[in-house]
């Protein structure tokens, strides 16, 4: 039986194009053992070992995809979940590549791919370490079609916060809001566009995660103030907190807590936290994964005890 062909590295570590290989030096006849699996047309794995850990990274799986389809790029539900964009995508974990080639070249038609043809613009799609994909904000807009208004608004959310560069390594959003209006300008006929610029409406720049997107959405729908996000509140001489909203005229925090503040460390922080808004004169609301639950009414709950304890006005019907 013949032996195994050596690979390169880049090509034994993950699926790759015949081409690739034939680039690499490798003769197309040892390309053919029984033992290179063939994913797709133009497209091979070697198999693997027992001794693999876990998954290959999906970037990896789709990279050959977008190199063997000419002006195309990886996109939709493949490209949602390489950028790791928050909010729920139907679909998303299904196992298919999705490829999107330019207009007016052919919808990609191959094993284990979903085709799309769609019009891109050269600043919407980029390559990323060798797999060429659509652009975080070209990927919003192609998803928002089987996305829901809200679940839009969090992925929004995501692309518009300004991120912290300590925690982060970069300074810049992802997005602005203008850019975030300039490709549905482009794009106004795309299927699932109304529900996008929905979406950019109910948009804030300060929400760190998708809860409290969500929060910030039932509370405003419930009558209640719309809160900042994540701005210093100063409490006492040298004291300030960075609640997850804020109600300054009323001094009213919430934040969301999710599982990291089970670690006893951070329960620490977060008693010191609250001994804080305390000594200030402020009400901490505090909101966990439970109070989430149907559309987040509990929460809301929570949130229209702590304003009315402190003198809040629901507005009055409208005449």
């Amino acid at each position: 039986m013949r032996r195994l062909p050596l690979l390169p590295i880049e090509l034994a570590s993950a699926p790759f194009t015949i081409a690739d290989a034939l680039a690499g030096g490798i003769p197309y006849d040892r390309l053919r053992h029984r033992q290179i699996l063939r994913l797709s047309r133009g497209i091979a794995t070697l198999p693997r070992r027992d001794d693999d850990d876990g998954a290959l990274p999906l970037a990896l799986l789709a990279r050959p995809y977008s190199r063997v389809t000419g002006y195309s790029a990886v996109s939709h539900a493949t490209a949602f979940r390489i950028w790791q964009l928050p909010g729920h995508l139907p679909g998303m974990d299904e196992d298919t590549i999705h490829v999107a080639r330019q207009s007016p070249h052919g919808i990609p038609r191959r094993r284990g791919v979903t085709g799309h043809r769609l019009q891109f613009f050269d600043d919407e799609v980029e390559c990323l370490d060798g797999l060429w994909i659509t652009t975080r904000s070209r990927t919003w807009l192609d998803c928002s079609r089987r996305m829901t208004v809200d679940e839009l608004t969090v992925a929004a959310d995501h692309l518009l916060r300004i991120p912290r560069p300590e925690f982060e390594g970069r300074s810049e959003p992802y997005a602005r809001p203008e850019d975030l209006a300039d490709i549905l300008d482009r794009h106004w006929g795309t299927p699932g566009i109304r529900k996008a610029r929905l979406a950019l409406e109910q948009a804030r720049i300060g929400s760190d995660s998708a809860p409290e997107t969500l929060l910030r959405l039932a509370v405003v729908r419930a009558g209640l103030p719309e809160p900042e996000l994540n701005v210093p509140v100063p409490l006492l001489p040298g004291v300030v907190r960075l609640p997850d909203q804020s109600f300054a005229r009323f001094k009213v925090a919430v934040e969301y807590e999710g599982s990291h503040h089970a670690d006893p460390a951070q329960v620490e922080r977060d008693i010191d936290r609250e001994e804080d808004f305390a000594a200030a004169g402020w009400i901490q609301v505090r909101i966990s994964k439970r109070h989430m639950k149907d559309d987040a009414r509990a929460a809301v709950r929570k949130v229209r005890a702590a304003l009315l304890q402190h003198d809040w006005t629901p507005p009055g019907p409208s005449r």
